[in-house]
């Protein structure tokens, strides 16, 4: 079989661009295609090499066939070798791995006792990650192996005795290491160094957890005579250092100017077209993604897509193999490429790309932290993978090498989808996206003072760790019974292990454990807050890129029961709120009309049921009633006030109710963008008389309690949400309101009353602009 040349053009980006051009020309091209930007290739800068290298480290460079490094790399071994804490981030394949690998062998050629501690988001990944370290001399020049839930028993005794270099996961940690910290004495006596992986994770409740964690570690390090320096990676985010120090509670020097080599990239954003404009739908993600992979197969382009769930990875690939059926063969050289995959499984999908035997993998985007295929020419995304972080990171699995590449992503039907079609300059220049956390959240904070008890009994001088929260916290621990105060605070019931009882996913610490039906295999947990919202009979639960269906719900056993099922659709639970204000933290007014408050809420919440989506094309199939209790939860919230009753909005013809309820559904729908989180993680509520303002009110809240910092962030940046909020409302075709701008799909309300002018003429007059908008399709 001949196989068909891809383009040469003198220009290395006109042969992707002559392929995107020949779709535009092709049958069932409807201009789709509304953005291209092209990025120049990149030349490397170099900085020079750290001087007096042990021979160790020399050899491990030039096994590399390293002669220089890059300026990053450089900068990042300079403060390491100086004594400072760093954080360093670098898009995909910019050589981090070195930043802290080459340290690690510098201090065991100095002391052989010397141990450090690499912290991976999943234990997949600390798994991946071994494998990739024994090219750097791992099980040679040093000893390294993975300490996680899979480690036999005997393995780990030889772990904690022997090995140098320790990867892990912060559960792990939290469960194993630091409540059992005397069998790993040694081990913390000679912590040299900390690192953590992919740190831009740690955000939101888990990102607090683990900074709780990781201030349990420094805690148990001093009581074992070491401090040791922490190297945290990251892709490209706005903040690193801030988010290093929040997790860790140290000062860091951060390196962010990434000065690998990069080739030549296309960055496509591709919108289906609408099947229906007055309700504002729009044809199926996946087939125009699939579509899309296959234009590309089909000359040559070694092509990764990344979905958002295993059926969505299965639909595409099905579509794609259907369109490139009786081409060759074509459809055969198109594989999913999943996370349940044996890694030999996974390494055989990588030898067949490399040798050019397949041209086309789909992926679930749970794999943008571990994939490891090279030698792509494209990637596809389908759906805005959740923030710009994870956009980078998919985006620059193309392209290796200073090849020629092409990013298109293909827009979902919601709100942040087609406002970035709109608007891709948001991803393209993003500087705005702040990955937080909140340390002192004092439910997550309570939780891990426990822990910390149950270590060593806790001291006032603890409060360098903990921070100035720690004493009224423990406080309320003492007076609940947990705790003993005599002059140091100690954990009372010996029979009782407090870290079992806090996962490090969840927002209140009291966590519901998700089983398999058969096999009473534990697939993971949901934090109380949550359970109702994303694990009610019914629910579809999503879990490594597999679909699961939730058989049971038991409230007393704090036990869901699912089973593995692939279904067509999603869920999405339909739920009401109250809300009353507890404390005021601050107010700013917008205009005279109108000020917004930030302060803690009480919130008053209740699923009342579910809707069963369609995946592709978002139809609802139907909605199905719940019968769960109501729960109450403190949190942070932010509200906006009108001061005039909203005589300016109901003097231009609008419902404010309906004004009211419709913009807080598209403020809610946009803020991940701006928040680094998921729309779930918010909640929102409208009044025409609130009982505690007295006024018209619109409010958001954080969906945890004690809140992650969502809100705060909301509220420094509201005119800025606003702006985004408006022009999306104006923008949408639709005429009266669709999911893509003013209705949710979890509104328990049934998204009445909504009035989408009034929503988009209330979000100018809160930004100063008294314009009418009449934009309404």
């Amino acid at each position: 079989m001949r196989r068909r040349r891809r383009p040469v053009a003198a220009d290395p980006m006109r042969g992707l661009e002559q392929l995107l051009a020949e779709l535009e020309r092709s049958p069932g091209y409807e201009s789709q295609l509304v953005h291209l930007s092209r990025q120049p290739s990149r030349r490397a800068g170099y900085g020079a090499l750290p001087r007096e290298l042990a021979p160790e480290a020399e050899a491990l460079l030039e096994r590399q066939g390293l002669k220089r490094l890059y300026r990053h790399q450089s900068q990042a071994l300079e403060a390491v070798f100086s004594g400072q804490n760093v954080a360093l981030a670098a898009g995909t394949a910019a050589g981090k791995t070195l930043a802290y690998l080459l340290p690690i062998v510098q201090a065991l050629a100095a002391d052989k006792s010397s141990r450090t501690l690499l912290l991976y988001p999943t234990k997949a990944l600390a798994q991946d990650q071994l494998r990739k370290l024994q090219d750097f001399g791992a099980g040679k020049t040093f000893l390294a192996d993975t300490y996680d839930g899979d480690t036999p028993p005997r393995r780990r005794r030889q772990v904690r005795r022997l090995t140098q270099v320790v990867l892990s996961n912060p559960d792990m940690l939290h469960l194993a290491l630091l409540p059992h910290h005397a069998s790993w004495a040694e081990f913390f006596r000679h912590l040299k160094y900390v690192v953590l992986d992919e740190v831009h994770v740690y955000r939101g409740v888990f990102g607090s957890h683990v900074a709780n964690v990781l201030r349990r570690l420094r805690r148990i390090c001093a009581y074992h005579g070491s401090a040791p320096q922490f190297i945290c990676t990251s892709a490209t985010i706005g903040n690193p250092g801030e988010l290093c120090e929040l997790l860790t509670g140290l000062p860091f020097t951060v390196v962010d100017q990434d000065t690998a080599p990069q080739g030549p990239r296309l960055y496509g954003f591709w919108n289906p077209p609408l099947s229906d404009q007055e309700k504002g739908r729009r044809q199926s993600t996946n087939w125009e993604a699939a579509r899309l992979v296959a234009h590309l197969v089909r000359r040559g382009v070694r092509t990764l897509a990344f979905a958002q769930s295993r059926t969505q990875t299965e639909l595409i690939l099905r579509y794609a193999q259907e369109l490139l059926k009786g081409d060759q063969h074509l459809a055969e050289r198109v594989a999913p490429y999943r996370g349940g995959y044996l890694p030999e499984q996974r390494r055989e999908i990588e030898r067949r790309l490399f040798a050019g035997e397949l041209l086309g993998v789909v992926a679930t985007s749970a794999l943008e932290l571990g994939v490891d295929i090279g030698g792509l020419d494209a990637v596809v995304m389908a759906g805005y993978p959740g923030d710009t972080a994870a956009y980078r990171q998919q985006a620059g699995r193309a392209g290796r090498a200073q090849q020629e590449s092409l990013a298109m992503l293909v827009a979902g039907p919601g709100g942040i989808d087609q406002y970035l079609m709109e608007h891709p300059e948001f991803l393209l220049e993003a500087t705005h996206d702040r990955a937080l956390c909140r340390p002192d959240n004092r439910f997550i904070l309570g939780a891990h003072l426990l822990c910390a008890a149950f270590e060593l009994p806790l001291e006032e001088s603890d409060a360098h760790y903990f921070g100035a929260e720690m004493k009224p916290v423990l406080g309320v621990l003492t007076e609940s019974g947990l705790l003993d105060r005599r002059r140091r605070w100690y954990w009372r019931e010996a029979g009782r292990y407090p870290a079992g009882e806090v996962s490090l996913r969840s927002g209140s610490g009291r966590a519901y454990e998700i089983y398999l039906q058969q096999g009473e295999e534990l697939l993971g947990t949901v934090d109380e807050a949550s359970v109702f919202w994303l694990a009610h009979p019914g629910a579809v639960y999503l879990h490594g890129g597999e679909s699961y269906v939730v058989q049971e719900l038991d409230l007393e056993r704090r036990r869901v029961t699912v089973r593995r099922e692939e279904v067509n659709y999603y869920t999405r639970a339909l739920s009401s709120s109250e809300m009353r204000v507890s404390e005021e933290f601050g107010s700013t007014p917008l205009v005279p009309e109108a000020t917004a408050h930030l302060g803690e809420l009480v919130v008053h919440a209740q699923t009342l049921g579910y809707k069963r989506i369609q995946l592709g094309t978002d139809k609802e199939l139907d909605v199905q009633p719940l019968d769960l209790p109501a729960t109450d939860f403190e949190t942070v919230g932010v509200w906006v006030t009108l001061e005039d009753e909203g005589q300016a909005l109901q003097e231009l013809g609008h419902d404010l109710m309906g004004s009211l309820h419709a913009l807080e559904h598209a403020m809610i729908g946009l803020l991940p963008l701006f928040a680094m989180c998921d729309a779930h993680d918010l909640g929102g509520v409208s009044y025409l008389t609130h009982p505690d303002t007295g006024k018209p009110t619109l409010c958001l809240y954080d969906g945890y309690p004690g809140g992650v910092g969502l809100c705060e962030q909301a509220y420094e940046g509201l005119k800025e949400i606003l702006q985004a909020t408006a022009e999306r409302i104006e923008n949408c075709p639709c005429q009266s309101g669709c999911p893509a701008c003013v209705q949710s799909p979890s509104c328990g309300d049934n998204n009445e009353p909504l009035d989408k002018a009034g929503a988009g003429a209330l979000a100018r007059l809160w930004q100063g602009n008294t314009r009418e908008s009449t934009e309404t399709g």
